[in-house]
């Protein structure tokens, strides 16, 4: 799929100084303010945090709590040096009880050293293209060259669901684990429906900063405010209009005919040129869909079926959002070259 390109809502108002929702599947941005400012993240950072670990780690491997893991300022799930947790046990103390303990013994248990961890989640971040984000530490304690922005988590939130691992830790709502009882404090999870995610995070600093996802047949909103006083009623609010608002359609079908294009030197006059995925993307009421197959209209014999065509370059409102693979229908041979005559053997021209 080509790059989307977005078509924000800007109707309703909301407390936060930065925000957007986007449709985890195709990227589309739904509502946006400011999303690209760079921003103190507080514990949003630990979506990173899990993830890499999710992606580097077995989750049943065990343990022992180190002393730099012990006594960590901020939240925590109090972990106690010497004692023995599962990976998974510390994955839940991150993302329900937003641990600082828990972020750096898991630092230290996939990366070696926290810096060391700390290199890994910034190379996620360049991978996922996420420009205007930089990590400092695994928690998400402030720091000038610590940031991210609301775009940014965004996409890191829509890939990090895409993990059973990472998305059953975060979708918990509570559990005994470890000795302990973790309550998760992402209020949505009992508010929204099919709210699954993902991360709260406050420093004073940073301000009230949440990343949710909410999930409804099968399609998939991640919204997030940055520095938001009003964040629960906000994200209510900007979920339920984007589920509302726009409707994901199947724009092009695997197997639709989009046109028939001629052939030159060829056995057949045309050929069918038949969409080889399916297409579908978020619509709001009125919105204009075009198909657009870039020239040339012609091709030249031989065509074989399935043959690999190019691309089918869907519009919204006359802007691109993305293209889906195209292939030929049938199978065209190359015409026989016409018999020369004697004359034209022996003497290159007609007879005189």
């Amino acid at each position: 799929m080509a790059a989307i390109l977005f078509f924000p809502v800007k109707a309703y108002a909301v407390s936060a100084r930065h925000a957007i929702v986007m449709d985890a599947a195709t990227g589309r941005v739904l509502y946006e303010l400011d999303p690209d400012r760079r921003s103190l993240v507080a514990s949003t950072t630990k979506i990173m945090t899990a993830l890499v670990v999710c992606e580097q780690c077995n989750v049943l491997d065990r343990m022992r709590i180190p002393k730099e893991a012990v006594g960590i300022e901020g939240s925590s799930m109090y972990l106690r040096e010497g004692e023995v947790l599962t990976i998974q046990d510390l994955l839940y103390g991150l993302m329900l009880s937003s641990g600082n303990d828990a972020a750096v013994a898991l630092a230290i248990y996939c990366g070696g050293t926290v810096e060391g961890f700390v290199e890994l989640m910034n190379d996620k971040a360049r991978q996922l293209g996420l420009e205007n984000t930089h990590f400092e530490n695994p928690n998400g304690l402030d720091s000038p060259g610590h940031y991210s922005t609301a775009r940014d988590l965004a996409v890191l939130a829509a890939y990090a669901m895409n993990n059973p691992i990472f998305a059953r830790t975060v979708s918990t709502r509570s559990l005994k684990t470890a000795n302990r009882y973790l309550t998760n404090h992402n209020k949505l999870l009992w508010q929204v429906e099919g709210a699954d995610g993902v991360k709260t995070g406050f420093t004073k600093a940073a301000g009230r900063i949440l990343v949710s996802s909410a999930l409804r047949d099968g399609r998939r909103l991640i919204c997030v405010t940055i520095h938001d006083p009003n964040d629960w009623a906000d994200h209510k609010a900007l979920l339920e209009r984007g589920f509302s608002t726009f409707t994901p359609q199947v724009l092009v079908t695997a197997g639709q005919i989009l046109c028939r294009l001629e052939v030159l030197g060829g056995t057949g006059e045309t050929v069918a040129v038949v969409a080889e995925e399916d297409f579908s993307y978020p619509l709001a009421e009125g919105e204009r869909v075009s198909l657009v197959l870039p020239p040339p209209g012609f091709v030249y014999a031989p065509v074989v079926r399935g043959q690999e065509a190019g691309y089918v370059h869907i519009l919204v409102d006359g802007s691109p959002v993305g293209k889906a693979a195209v292939v030929y229908g049938d199978t065209v041979e190359k015409a026989p070259e016409p018999r020369r005559s004697i004359w034209e053997i022996l003497f290159g021209g007609e007879c005189p």
